[in-house]
């Protein structure tokens, strides 16, 4: 049993300690809202953002971030990617030299281009990091439904203390070193997920969503192994896994916002129609910046920026996507 801090006591914040009480661990769960501590504290519930996820007894909410982090094991960072950097900077006098900070939100910081466990580590120098992340509704990790992840660090040790932590009969949890790679991948697919959606809201069909897809994971992979990442691992749960369910599931709020895109909401009107962070819109400004940095063709990406950022119309997007230059599909080539 381990004592553990979860900083974030949103859907996934709060999905992740209903996951980790199966395996009787101390839990005190932290949230920068008194409303969501209350909540927590009286009814066992976040009936806001994960309704009908009945939390253990002992579980305990604080508006306290060093009552949640002094003493603990592990400390879980699941604030929305966004507030990444400020949550960490808040947390930095409280973290002791080689405490753990998992990172679980999925993003990457604009201008800096710096993955959340890079600004974690930046923030808070002291600490140790990993980074858990994979094919993951929180919907569905809160009813107790089988879910596979990926726990990575730059430490073998590490990455298998933190599988250990976290794997249960219904959670199982591999491991990798490839920390870049995972979170560009994690961040990146947040965005084809956004073209997925508007997609749907133009009333196209599956056709449109298997080449979204597809063409989507082949874009991620390209940029990821230009940035550092291992192709394995564009091709595994945090890659090709990742991208499957935020495209096809109405739990991604990356998709939905970019339904309400599709049917002609604007981009703002969709995130605060969607009620909680859509990380695709930030993902979106940091992804073509990379496309940019390392001189990478990004297709899908520029044109859910144009869309997001120049007004583009979405069916000009389509368009413009349909009607590219002739390419071949790899880099087979035929024999002479």
């Amino acid at each position: 049993m381990a004592k553990i801090g979860m900083i974030g006591a949103g859907s996934w914040g709060t999905a992740l300690t209903y996951e980790l009480s199966g395996n009787l661990h101390d839990l005190t769960i932290w949230s920068i809202a008194q409303d969501e501590v209350d909540m927590i504290n009286t009814f066992h519930e976040q009936r806001v953002k994960l309704p009908g996820t009945i939390l253990p007894q002992n579980v305990r909410a604080t508006t306290d971030l060093g009552e949640a982090i002094r003493g603990k094991d592990v400390l879980v960072l699941a604030v929305p990617s966004p507030f990444t950097r400020s949550t960490a900077r808040s947390m930095a006098s409280f973290v002791t030299e080689g405490q753990l900070i998992v990172s679980v939100a999925k993003g990457i910081e604009e201008n800096t281009l710096k993955t959340l466990t890079e600004i974690i580590e930046e923030e808070i120098p002291q600490a140790k990091t990993a980074v858990l992340c994979g094919p993951t509704h929180a919907e569905e990790v809160g009813k107790g439904l089988p879910t596979a992840i990926v726990a990575g660090s730059a430490s073998e040790k590490t990455a298998r203390y933190v599988q250990d932590i976290f794997m249960t009969r219904v959670f199982r949890v591999y491991t990798s070193p490839d920390v870049l790679g995972m979170q560009i991948g994690a961040a990146l697919k947040n965005v084809v997920a956004l073209a997925a959606g508007i997609a749907d809201g133009l009333g196209y069909g599956d056709n449109t969503k298997a080449a979204l897809i597809t063409r989507g994971i082949a874009e991620i992979s390209r940029l990821g192994i230009a940035a550092g990442g291992r192709a394995e691992t564009f091709s595994g749960l945090t890659g090709i896994g990742d991208l499957i369910v935020t495209c096809a599931s109405m739990h991604s709020r990356n998709r939905r916002a970019g339904i309400l895109i599709g049917q002609g909401k604007t981009p703002d009107e969709s995130m605060k129609e969607v009620q909680q962070v859509v990380e695709g819109v930030y993902s979106a400004h940091a992804a073509k910046q990379m496309g940019e940095k390392y001189r990478v063709e990004t297709p899908i990406i520029d044109e859910v920026y144009a869309i997001l950022e120049e007004g583009r119309d979405p069916r000009d997007a389509v368009a413009g996507l349909m009607l590219r230059d002739k390419k071949t599909e790899n880099n087979l080539s035929w024999e002479s």
